[in-house]
């Protein structure tokens, strides 16, 4: 499973062979960041954001772009396990440290700059339209999470600003610190960097 700013970059590769309006490449992002709101929120169950669409694929036929976004999230979730597995990933070290979380933190900091445009996207992230999801998310969580990911995306990721990120997920256990401790550790390993990379190459 990715972190935002990777869902990101992965929806920006998949508009580069399917073309979309641009407003509704503006919903598909939001879409496809929406499912990790669970991590603000304890009431929102896994079930109901990661397990709504069967199968997980590319065909968007008949979804909204919210919708389509939203599956495409899951779709790059498995897509990514799949090619880290293919690549021998986890057998590096601390690469399964905190569940994976820090591999994920480092994730975005490697692939940050393959997206021009972080600016546009904080902005329309701190100023959300009204979106029905289906499920039972207050207004109040639905704005918050995506002002959260968008001071996250607005520099490139460094120590500081992924442990501000990680300190507003409820379900970090307070680890905040040791994670960054271990994406620092990751950083250091050209192997890691790689095969991260090489998920970018690809997803799509």
């Amino acid at each position: 499973m990715a972190s935002q700013i990777a869902h990101i970059v992965y929806a920006k590769k998949f508009f580069e062979k399917y073309d979309l309006l641009p407003e509704e490449k503006d919903e598909f992002i939001l879409g496809t960041t929406f499912p990790d709101i669970r991590r603000i929120d304890g009431d929102i169950k896994r079930r109901d954001t990661h397990l709504r669409f069967n199968p997980v694929d590319l065909n968007f036929d008949g979804m909204a772009p919210f919708e389509a976004g939203w599956k495409f999230h899951l779709y790059c979730d498995m897509k990514r396990e799949e090619i880290l597995n293919n690549h021998n990933f986890y057998s590096l070290k601390y690469t399964n440290d905190f569940f994976g979380q820090a591999a994920k933190m480092l994730e975005d900091e490697v692939v940050y700059d393959s997206y021009d445009n972080w600016e546009k996207i904080a902005d329309y992230f701190d100023n959300v339209p009204p979106i029905s999801t289906g499920i039972d998310v207050p207004q109040e969580t639905f704005g918050l999470w995506y002002s959260i990911i968008a001071t996250y995306v607005k520099k490139k990721p460094n120590d500081d600003s992924i442990e501000i990120f990680l300190s507003k997920h409820i379900r970090n256990g307070g680890n905040q610190k040791e994670i960054v401790e271990s994406v620092d550790k990751l950083r250091k390993n050209g192997k890691v960097i790689e095969l991260l990379k090489k998920v970018s190459e690809e997803i799509i």
